[in-house]
């Protein structure tokens, strides 16, 4: 996993501690924590914040954490650090957290972690952020956490609905500061520096010993969002410790030193006669910093290459190559930092569906953005993202993709192609313990791998990322198609149709596609126990080379974090590469927009940027460290996993370059979707008002309007909600928005925005009885394939108006013939953890996502397989 380095940027730390309450009880060993925390954050170990950049915040009134938290969020660049300790307060239900400040009573005058504290960070613009909650029911903050659009990591005191501390603890700070504050001024044993799950990691093993007033084992939790690198928090080492880097402190004393003398010019200037005032101000930069704000550019990717971009753009803007005059850019001083690179990613078909309304994209980010005839109602801005300057798909194949989907005049956005940036090949992973016979894994014919892991032979599930939001599972698609018998790719004219649907048999199966290579990975790890999750000693995974290596070593994959070793050999997959089939080539792509005014110095940021990241100096040092190949034919570079034995990869398999043209990438992708059958999907969505509390309901609606994107004359839907809205008391009424076999998305569309603005019924939702309801209309459908999308927080609508033996019912009814699968998406607090749905995604031959950062494009990746279930399927 990358490292997120904040080390010369313009960092914040806010530090909120409450330990005097009006009204409240007082919390004395709160008081010394904001004090005793500086300190160590300051110290030369730590070797991150700097004087001035750590703020202290003893808030009496909410206004005075709003005015905080608007100036460090306005402020920080690099590493925004939020820190409270003192009282925290839940509703009933154990949503809608409240912060406590000194004048807080038990329901006023207190700060919503929800509409409060993360509606302040969604607006930051720091590159990363972290928070750390130490008050009583901080794990609440979990669900709501999953809106939060920044890059976040929260960790959070103790796990959901405990009570942590008496506040009675001896003096030097509260038990949980005191353990955090000696993690990150003392170090790990063996580690070089203490990152963000390391520093979960020691606090749970230093509190396992601990109770919370309530008697239970203490146990700190943590959740990201939008990220899946980890971040630095010191550098403190019990170790010898590597001196700062030159240019970090080079950076940090130009700042000092040009903050001393602008406080000189500003006196001088003030004192001086009005001629030399003059002369004197307009020679003045504009901001208290060493140099001027450098140039934005906004890099989109992938989700799988999404931390090694982002590694290898603090890189290059630490680097000297971004001290180097930009074409256009005016006059600016010399060694000042010319371009920032903002890093994000999104799945395959986001990305064309944000090109393809390009307009609209351009238009929201001015304020201006409408719907257009062939929008399907999507939100660029919102997903993918905002409008990039710099893209750098999976492969050549997603370009050629995103272009066909633009229209052919009248689109504000120009995508300009060049070489790519590095290469991993693609492969299949099969069991350590299950190797092919005969088969050379450094260059077999997929004719070969697909006789070696038939029925007769190792009999292996091969499971493959979707084609359609995924790049490596579209490249995968292409080069099963057209290197069947391990010919070049390039020259095989057409795909043979017979071909692709004999293939697509042995790919298709409810559940068999994924919404990319690092989570198909992530529900193979042995420490994977979502509900309805496949057996990975039956399964060969289709991914890319960087990723299996990352699973094999351990490495964080996709939402699964690092793990403290290396799988064992018997939990590892070894890769088997097809001849022929061309490599993740990753171009770079500048995107130029029309009416940008600065639009020469952007265009020479980006090829500056690009020139650095094919240097071999450069950019490729820190790609081909992250697992990456090269583009100058070079072996990987040191630090490499792929030099690591236990990754299981081959050296010897040569990088295929992509030679295929346009029309080869869209037949190949006529011909998968021709291959596919038809499908209809039914949307059973929870709409109970519970849905509203800690952010689910945005994330229920998001799943569901996922679905809604993907369909069309052969995969149709139906949207129903449970309870109705009509019929409040009746356990059994569900509310039928859009009836089954619909192909227009817009009424579903409509009715999901009437719902999140607020149209919930007051009464327990009784999940049960409306998914019998919804299994037994899917039962009588005539579609070839079907499934039922299940939404939904809890069951919360047992009782004593409960129909006798409806589990039993249910759990009879989607046992029989036809099969109809269930994909849940459990956004309550237990997510999958629950027998009822665990068995009810087994019963069906279904699945259950738990809620979490990556859920929605999860979900997607399970629906996009509906459609490709044949009668062979296993």
């Amino acid at each position: 996993m990358s490292e997120y380095d904040a080390r010369g940027k313009v960092n914040r730390a806010l530090l909120i501690c409450v330990d005097d309450y009006r009204h409240l009880r007082p919390l004395p060993a709160v008081r010394d924590n904001p004090g005793e925390l500086e300190r160590v954050l300051l110290a030369p170990g730590t070797d991150l914040f700097t004087k001035g950049e750590v703020v202290i915040c003893r808030p009496q009134e909410p206004w005075e954490v709003e005015q905080a938290l608007d100036t460090v969020t306005q402020e920080a660049r690099g590493l925004l650090l939020v820190y409270f300790s003192g009282h925290g307060r839940v509703g009933r239900d154990g949503g809608n957290l409240q912060l406590m400040v000194g004048a807080s009573e038990r329901r006023h005058k207190t700060v919503s972690w929800q509409d409060t504290v993360l509606s302040y960070l969604d607006n930051a613009r720091a590159d990363r952020i972290v928070i750390v909650l130490e008050c009583c029911y901080a794990g609440n903050a979990g669900e709501a956490f999953h809106a939060c659009r920044a890059p976040t990591s929260l960790l959070m005191a103790a796990q959901p609905n405990r009570r942590i501390f008496s506040g009675e603890e001896p003096t030097g700070g509260s038990v949980f500061t005191r353990a955090l504050r000696q993690i990150l001024e003392q170090g790990i044993p063996g580690k070089r520096f203490v990152t963000f799950e390391d520093l979960v990691r020691e606090l749970r093993d230093q509190l396992a010993g601990e109770r919370t007033p309530m008697g239970d084992v203490w146990e700190p939790r943590s959740a990201k969002q939008n990220t899946v690198d980890d971040v630095i928090l010191s550098f403190a080492t019990p170790g010898i410790r590597p001196p700062t880097p030159l240019r970090i402190r080079l950076r940090r004393r130009l700042n000092t030193s040009f903050r001393h003398w602008f406080r000189i010019l500003m006196v001088l200037a003030i004192i001086a006669v009005p001629a030399t005032a003059g002369v004197v101000l307009l020679n003045l930069p504009g901001a208290a910093v060493a140099c001027p704000p450098a140039l934005e550019l906004r890099l989109l990717t992938a989700p799988e290459a999404e931390p090694a971009l982002r590694q290898a753009a603090f890189d290059y803007e630490m680097s000297a190559a971004n001290t180097r005059p930009l074409n256009g850019e005016g006059d600016l001083p010399d060694g000042c930092r010319r371009a920032q690179i903002t890093v994000y990613s999104a799945a395959k078909d986001q990305v064309d569906q944000g090109f393809a309304a390009a307009g609209r994209w351009q238009g929201e980010a001015h304020g201006t953005g409408k719907d257009g005839p062939d929008d399907k109602g999507i939100d660029p801005l919102y997903r993918p993202g905002p409008q990039p300057d710099i893209w750098i798909p999976e492969s050549t194949a997603d370009y050629y993709e995103a272009r066909r989907g633009m229209p052919a005049k009248g689109s504000p956005a120009t995508l300009h192609y060049s070489a790519p940036v590095a290469y991993t090949p693609l492969v299949v992973g099969i069991p350590a313990h299950r190797r092919l016979d005969d088969v050379e894994p450094a260059g077999a014919s997929w004719r070969e791998l697909l006789t070696g892991t038939d029925r007769t032979h190792r009999d292996l599930r091969l499971l493959r990322p979707s084609p359609v939001l995924s790049g490596t599972g579209l490249l995968h698609t292409l080069g099963l198609y057209l290197a069947h018998d391990g010919s070049d790719a390039a020259s095989s004219g057409a795909p043979d149709l017979t071909l692709a649907r004999h293939a697509e048999e042995r790919l298709s199966a409810p559940g068999s596609q994924y919404a990319g290579s690092t989570e198909l990975l992530c529900s193979l790890r042995p420490d994977a126990d979502a509900a309805g999750s496949v057996d990975r000693t039956q399964s060969a995974p289709l991914v890319s080379e960087k990723s299996l290596a990352d699973y094999n070593l351990g490495r964080a994959t996709g939402s699964c974090p690092a793990l403290d070793a290396p799988l064992p050999l018997r939990n590892r997959y070894v890769a088997y590469y097809p001849r022929h089939v061309p490599a993740l080539d990753h171009p770079l792509i500048r995107v130029d927009w029309y009416g940008t005014r600065d639009a020469t110095p952007r265009q020479a940021a980006v090829a500056g940027f690009a020139a650095w990241l094919r240097a071999a100096d450069g950019g490729q040092r820190t790609l081909t460290a992250q697992g990456y190949r090269g583009v100058h034919g070079t072996g990987p570079g040191a630090g490499s996993p792929l030099l690591d034995s236990r990754a299981d990869i081959s050296l010897l398999a040569p990088t295929v370059p992509f030679r295929a043209d346009p029309d080869q990438v869209s037949q190949v992708l006529d011909g998968y979707d021709k291959a596919q059958k038809s499908s209809q999907v039914l949307i059973l969505l929870d709409t109970s008002t519970s849905m509203a509390d800690g952010g689910r309901l945005p994330t229920a609606v998001r799943a569901a309007g996922r679905v809604l994107e993907m369909v069309g004359t052969r995969h149709t839907y139906g949207l129903w909600a449970f309870p109705d809205r009509a019929h409040p008391t009746d356990a059994d009424a569900v509310r039928e928005l859009v009836p089954p076999g619909s192909a227009d998305p817009a009424p579903g569309r409509a009715a999901l925005n009437r719902i999140a603005g607020g149209e919930l019924v007051e009464h327990g939702a009784a999940m049960e009885e409306a998914l019998t309801r919804a299994v037994r209309r899917m039962k009588k459908s005539p579609a070839t394939n079907k499934a039922i999308v299940l939404i939904l927080d809890q069951d919360d609508g047992a009782g004593p108006q409960r129909a006798a033996g409806v589990e039993r019912t249910l759990g009879t009814l989607v046992e029989e013939r036809p099969e109809v699968p269930v994909l849940v998406l459990a956004l309550g607090k237990n997510g999958c953890d629950t027998f009822a749905l665990q068995r009810l995604a087994d019963a069906s031959h279904g699945q259950c996502v738990p809620g979490g950062p990556q859920a929605v494009d999860t979900l997607a990746g399970r629906i996009a397989s509906i459609g490709t279930a044949t009668k062979g399927d296993r």
